[in-house]
């Protein structure tokens, strides 16, 4: 008996709070490289997930063939360009070529993701430019080949403005070859919407989350200056859902989560005791 295909994998959830998801769209059918810029645990990847979901694998797409739609690095100061381009490798008595990452998605097709791209090393970023302008192209060295970009390759790369530094920011060589996309912590109610939705809190814990997560962000007469994500909210939610007392959850992943600075930990505690009689 033949077995029924697996059904496809469900939307990664995402709710819009602007013209992202146009702009997005837009940007790739211009197939136009995007910078996606705001502080941490506000969306981004969530983001990407859900318009490559969109792109590739929503009803009726055209794009449904391309076997990996999304391709994700997490970017670190010991990134090199060889871990993006590729390298040959030793199998047994041959030499063989393997593709990084950045090539798989170039030759086949797909969204190519560089999360938080400013943490790379400078002269990584560099082998990316011939990919965001009209050549389209990526130069593998090693191989000397001259790689033209599948037509449905897109690269997306993002970074916090919040941890710049003089070090550690994008050349305007780099920057000024993409679409800009700001994300920001969402609105109160779109953020408790949010929290609801992910953790399966009920709206009162999820409004109060919220709100503490608006009050934390206002810390800055304390010098905390990072705020707490609307990932960490999730947290604390599901923590609660779980069985654990909300202030203990609240404990647990916002206070000590986001800061070792005990005057700031006790500003945040004060809050979440008003909030959370």
């Amino acid at each position: 008996m033949t077995e029924a295909p697996a059904p496809a994998p469900a939307a990664p959830w995402y709710l819009p709070v602007g013209d992202e998801v146009a702009l997005f769209e837009a940007a790739w059918q211009a197939r136009l490289p995007v910078l996606l810029k705001g502080p941490t645990g506000c969306g981004k990847t969530r983001f990407v997930e859900h318009m490559a979901w969109r792109l590739f694998r929503g009803a009726g797409s055209p794009r449904q063939h391309i076997a990996q739609p999304l391709v994700t690095v997490a970017c670190h100061e010991d990134l090199t360009a060889t871990d993006l381009v590729g390298r040959y490798l030793l199998q047994g008595s041959e030499t063989v070529w393997l593709d990084g990452p950045l090539t798989a998605a170039v030759r086949h097709g797909g969204i190519c993701y560089l999360d938080e791209v400013v943490e790379a090393r400078k002269d990584t970023t560099v082998i990316i430019h011939a990919l965001t302008d009209h050549r389209r192209v990526l130069p593998i060295e090693k191989t000397g080949e001259l790689l033209a970009a599948h037509p449905d390759f897109l690269l997306v790369i993002s970074y916090n403005p919040g941890y710049q530094s003089v070090l550690k920011d994008l050349k305007p060589s780099t920057r000024q070859r993409f679409v800009s996309l700001a994300f920001d912590y969402p609105a109160l109610e779109v953020e408790a919407t949010i929290i609801a939705h992910e953790s399966g809190a009920d709206a009162a814990l999820a409004g109060r989350l919220a709100l503490i997560g608006q009050k934390v962000r206002h810390l800055r007469e304390h010098g905390f200056e990072d705020g707490v994500s609307t990932r960490l909210l999730v947290y604390a939610a599901q923590l609660a859902v779980g069985g654990i007392a909300p202030r203990r959850a609240c404990e647990a992943a916002i206070t000590r989560a986001v800061t070792d600075d005990a005057e700031v930990q006790q500003a945040i505690a004060d809050i979440v005791q008003v909030l959370l009689p």
